[in-house]
């Protein structure tokens, strides 16, 4: 995970720089834009940070993940006059972000005291790694990382947005309502692998809680079934697909494979392989027959034999 962190930091870094340099300038409007983008970012990660410090919940930037997007799209959509291919888009953001605050929000992740709720369980496994389990280490990797990297990220892959307003000479076409019904498709996708799961844990903690003992699917511990039979992360698959679509959009508006908004997609793959690396790496410990479902099921690539 760490290795993974540091991965993640240097592509932020370079990636934008080199795609910025060798694409088209800003201009004066779309660099006021960013940059009012930019200080809204940080405003929120020094939030999350102060809050997460107080409280040691430090779940505070998952709170806003599928809330801000929304924010940043609107925004920039106003700013640059509404064109339509930035309404388009913001709507699209809007439904998936709609749809995962809803999934977050019936896990208990949110109170009338903002500053509670459920902390992810990964961050209490990561505070007894050895690097970072003295209290000056993780209130570094608390800065840098889960507040200031996360809400940099958020912003980074909504920003193809702007790139949408580079392009506003080019109207919508066929492209776009094309990437439209991906992104819808994608989004129920999701929605149905959250369900899936959801349906599965509900059902695993009700029997447990009844003493009931856990026989046939729920025997093994973990879902195996629906979408799960086919790649082992069907909602981190489509998570991702969702914003490398969305960075279609500004190629669909400037007619370039390469902008520098491409840094937010490649970063999500980037996270999402070590956060699957790390969410696995517990399942295999928690669940004997989990290594096995490791060598049948592929873990985004969809099997469908």
């Amino acid at each position: 995970m760490v290795r993974t962190v540091i991965i993640l930091i240097i592509t932020l870094l370079v990636v934008p720089v080199f795609t910025f340099f060798f694409d088209t300038p800003l201009d004066p409007v779309h660099k006021a834009i960013l940059l009012n983008s930019v200080w809204i970012m940080l405003g929120l990660a020094f939030t999350c940070f102060a809050v997460s410090e107080i409280t040691r919940n430090c779940s505070q930037v998952d709170k806003i993940w599928s809330v801000v997007p929304i924010v940043y799209t609107w925004y920039i959509t106003w700013a640059g006059g509404f064109n339509e291919r930035m309404v388009l888009m913001s709507v699209l953001v809007t439904l998936w972000g709609a749809r995962l605050t809803y999934n977050f929000s019936r896990r208990g992740a949110y109170r009338l005291k903002f500053w509670e709720g459920e902390e992810d369980y990964r961050w209490e496994e990561l505070r007894q790694n050895p690097a970072l389990n003295t209290r000056r280490k993780w209130f570094f990797f608390n800065l840098f990382f889960i507040s200031l990297y996360q809400n940099a990220l958020i912003l980074a892959f909504t920003l193809p947005v702007l790139v949408a307003l580079q392009g506003e000479a080019t109207p919508l076409y066929w492209a776009d309502y094309l990437l439209a019904a991906v992104f819808t498709g994608l989004v129920v996708l999701e929605t149905l692998a959250d369900q899936q799961q959801w349906n599965f844990q509900t059902e695993k903690y009700r029997r447990m809680n009844a003493g009931e003992k856990l026989d046939g699917e729920y025997a093994a511990g973990f879902v195996q079934k629906g979408l799960w039979a086919r790649m082992r992360h069907p909602n981190y698959f489509a998570e991702q697909s969702i914003w490398i679509v969305f960075y279609l959009f500004g190629v669909a508006a400037t007619g370039k494979w390469l902008n520098w908004s491409i840094a937010g997609c490649l970063l999500l793959l980037i996270l999402f392989r070590g956060s699957s690396d790390f969410s696995e790496a517990i399942s295999a410990r928690k669940y004997p027959g989990y290594k096995d479902y490791q060598k049948r099921v592929p873990r985004f690539i969809p099997k469908f034999w």
